[in-house]
């Protein structure tokens, strides 16, 4: 049984730094990008970052540019999301996101096959 399950979410104010952590049980993803998506009530998902199945290459929506770091331990079958100077408007639950398959598509939910259970960002001003 393929799971991703997300931690390090949390209530924090507006400056803090946290770091989301994604782990990834029974399959590998290490060939394959993973990626974080957001979603606040009556929103639709929304990309955040992705990576490339080596590291080599990372993708970020613009609002999260120069403040989040997507990373992953391809040892450890995890992805990380570093989010630094948070913001109110980060306040979201936060998904992980994974596939097994290629595609040179990465921004889209549509884009990934496994999704993790999401964990709670909470950022007051």
């Amino acid at each position: 049984q393929v799971q991703l399950v997300e931690s390090g979410g949390g209530l924090m104010q507006a400056g803090d730094s946290l770091r989301l952590s994604c782990a990834a049980s029974g399959r590998t993803f290490s060939r394959y990008p993973m990626a974080w998506f957001r979603q606040v009530p009556g929103k639709e998902r929304e990309f955040v970052a992705a990576i490339v199945g080596s590291g080599a290459t990372t993708y970020y929506t613009d609002s999260v540019k120069g403040r989040f770091t997507i990373s992953r331990d391809n040892a450890k079958n995890t992805v990380y999301l570093q989010m630094n100077s948070l913001k109110p408007e980060d306040t979201a639950v936060y998904y992980c996101a994974g596939r097994t398959y290629f595609s040179s598509s990465v921004y889209y939910t549509t884009d990934y096959d496994y999704w993790g259970q999401g964990t709670q960002v909470t950022v007051s001003s």
